[in-house]
């Protein structure tokens, strides 16, 4: 019930931009994944986000312990208890029960930046790609650097500049990606520093718990004055879903994108119907 009243609480104080133009895009979290035959962070969850047509698929950077940039959440992946921890042979060996394997970072900045062929409701297909959304997993500060390094020479090799962003739960790792990939969207997850305390220090973005983003509308327009980006993680609720897209957010980071799409279109149905009748 609290959880309701205060998602009332901010429609209620932020009635006036109700029917204001829908611009909230989808983030398909570690992939969009929870579709048959699929599994988190791998090749076909990107796939799936493509074939859906999202905004983008949000994925997660660790190092083994032999230095190679693997997408997997961790710590755990397989019977690994810790992948930083773990050779790149030894988690190349998992797989998981849709039968693929761990992806390299390079093969999945690959796929990404290939695309896929997207199959229309009228028989035509189209290429599509989605925004490369990198959360570099915290680790000690030497450590983070050097996937920060990594990351950036695959960037620049590849030319991803504008397809990839990198987000991080560390302060630390986020610094040193706006150091190193100047002009990379760059967007803070751990939700302890305000817009303007982001901004002075070169992050771009904002990427909160929808909790915190709850308790503090008021962070999407101060962001947005700033030339910030903003993105809220993990919603799943439909009704906090309609909430964020009033308010304005840029992005939603969601385990359940067909849900977030039907939101997305009754907002845009009633900003039409409103339009109308203010025609009238």
């Amino acid at each position: 019930m609290k959880k309701y009243i205060m998602i009332m609480s901010v429609l209620l104080a932020f009635g006036n931009t109700l029917f204001a133009q829908v611009k909230t895009q989808i983030i398909a979290h570690r992939g969009y994944w929870n579709t048959e035959g699929s599994a988190e962070n791998t090749i076909s969850s990107l796939e799936n986000a493509h074939k859906a047509e999202l905004y983008g698929s949000e994925f997660d950077i660790n190092m083994t312990s032999d230095g190679v940039l693997v997408v997997c959440h961790g710590p755990a992946v397989g019977n690994i208890p810790d992948v930083q921890k773990a050779s790149f042979s030894e988690v190349m060996k998992v797989k998981f029960e849709n039968g693929e394997g761990v992806p390299t970072l390079e093969e999945y900045l690959k796929a990404g930046k290939k695309g896929f062929k997207v199959k229309m409701a009228d028989g035509s297909t189209k290429h599509v790609k989605v925004k490369l959304v990198a959360e570099v997993k915290s680790a000690a500060p030497e450590v983070e650097e050097e996937v920060i390094v990594k990351l950036a020479a695959l960037v620049k090799k590849m030319k991803l500049q504008e397809q990839i962003s990198v987000i991080s739960f560390s302060y630390n790792a986020c610094l040193l990606a706006a150091k190193y990939m100047p002009g990379v969207s760059v967007q803070y997850l751990m939700g302890d520093k305000t817009p303007e305390e982001l901004m002075a220090a070169g992050i771009n973005g904002i990427d909160y718990h929808y909790s915190l983003m709850l308790l503090n509308p008021d962070y999407v327009e101060r962001a947005h004055k700033l030339g910030m980006t903003v993105n809220v993680w993990t919603v799943s609720d439909k009704a906090q879903m309609d909430a964020f897209v009033k308010l304005g957010v840029d992005y939603i980071t969601t385990d359940y994108p067909a849900l977030a799409k039907e939101v997305i279109e009754e907002n845009n149905k009633a900003q039409f119907g409103a339009k109308q009748l203010r025609l009238r």
